[in-house]
């Protein structure tokens, strides 16, 4: 008996991001017009193209200082802290700041842009007017951004207030606006609205393998995610939603987020796990995270 094949996706309407090569830790990414390398733990093969390609390419290069931060080395003088980029796809454009940030991050994850799509064409397909979204663990508002580009009435969640007022910027950028901003813990914040009975028709959760909320909170994926979920599930609106989950840790297999999914909301329609990558130019696939997604349209 054939063995059901798991779902890889890629994204497909990146203009002003390409993945150039990975290999040897290491990866080599064209963000607009500006070309870095930065560290990937899970590019464990060989490079494609040769070192001297590499250096030729490059603008930007992360060297580390230690396993949390390092500096930005750049290869001539006047090359910005500080540059912008754009997404589009057939139901929504955004715009987003990008930075150097000491700690190898941009301010952009961009395998996201799969889960992006699917929140954008949900949003168009809902036949409630206006749907409510919420976004934990919602970094720099990607996914807020087209959540609320695509008509929702959406509620931004994360720990770091510095993150969120990055957010805020694209959020001007983009020409949008009313996004709501919450500086909070996410498990913190769900069981509140829990309590309050509100009810959301989209959630996204992307958390982090490791992370601590603005008190001091601490957050480890696999302690805290079946309990959250549990909660989570509480919040969606049981006539029209989606629900989309995203795990960046190296532990974490489609399996399991099918069995998470399955035995908190064992009557999830159209539920899809799989794997997000990222399709090197020089041809390399870059394994980045697993997902597990499902929706209910409601009826006309």
């Amino acid at each position: 008996m054939l063995a059901n094949s798991i779902p890889l996706l890629t994204p497909q309407h990146w203009k002003d991001y390409e993945l150039i090569d990975c290999g040897d830790f290491e990866k080599l990414e064209r963000f607009g017009d500006h070309v870095l390398i930065r560290p990937e733990p899970q590019a464990v093969w060989p490079k494609g193209l040769t070192e001297e390609e590499w250096t030729k390419r490059h603008d930007i290069r992360f060297k580390g200082r230690s396993a949390t931060s390092g500096d930005w080395l750049r290869k001539r003088p006047g090359l910005p802290d500080r540059w912008h980029i754009n997404y589009r796809n057939a139901d929504v454009s955004i715009r987003f700041r990008l930075g150097l940030t000491s700690f190898k991050h941009v301010g952009i994850f961009p395998e996201q842009a799969v889960n992006w799509d699917y929140i954008a064409e949900t949003v168009k397909t809902f036949r409630t007017k206006r749907p409510k979204v919420l976004n934990l663990f919602a970094y720099t508002g990607g996914a807020s951004l087209i959540a609320r580009a695509a008509g929702a009435d959406t509620t931004h969640v994360d720990s770091i207030k510095q993150v969120v007022t990055w957010a805020n910027e694209n959020q001007a950028l983009s020409g949008l606006s009313d996004i709501r901003w919450v500086v909070e813990d996410a498990l913190k914040f769900v069981k509140r609205e829990l309590k309050r009975g509100n009810r959301y028709n989209g959630i996204i959760l992307d958390p982090p393998a490791y992370g601590h909320g603005p008190k001091g909170e601490k957050w480890k994926l696999e302690d805290h995610i079946a309990g959250m979920m549990k909660d989570v599930v509480g919040l969606l609106d049981p006539h029209e939603h989606f629900l989309i989950l995203n795990t960046y840790s190296l532990g974490f297999s489609s399996v399991i987020v099918e069995n998470l999914v399955r035995a908190v909301y064992p009557q999830a329609d159209n539920l899809e796990t799989g794997e997000l990558y990222l399709q090197a130019t020089a041809g390399s696939k870059l394994p980045l995270g697993v997902f597990g997604k499902f929706r209910k349209i409601g009826q006309p």
